[in-house]
């Protein structure tokens, strides 16, 4: 998830950045996801700079989260994504 829950609760919506199988790893600043465990993955994945907005009464669970050291990739490459400095 990458809004705040603060904006989660106020439109009841989330921004979300899409996590695929590793082999589908095409896109610039796709982020390999390093400890698989923490974010309940069982195989090789990456978050994808893919991003959506879901309704939060779809979201049905939260499988895991991402390791410090993951979410920091993510960020830098969000960061580049949005040429925010």
């Amino acid at each position: 998830m990458l809004s705040s829950t603060a904006f989660n609760t106020s439109v009841q919506h989330s921004v979300l950045a899409m996590i695929t199988s590793a082999k589908n790893s095409n896109w610039l600043l796709d982020v390999p996801i390093s400890d698989l465990n923490s974010a309940g993955l069982s195989s090789a994945s990456i978050v994808h700079m893919k991003l959506f907005t879901l309704d939060n009464r779809l979201i049905i669970r939260q499988a895991g989260i991402l390791a410090d050291a993951d979410r920091q990739a993510v960020s830098k490459a969000f960061h580049q994504l949005f040429d925010i400095k």
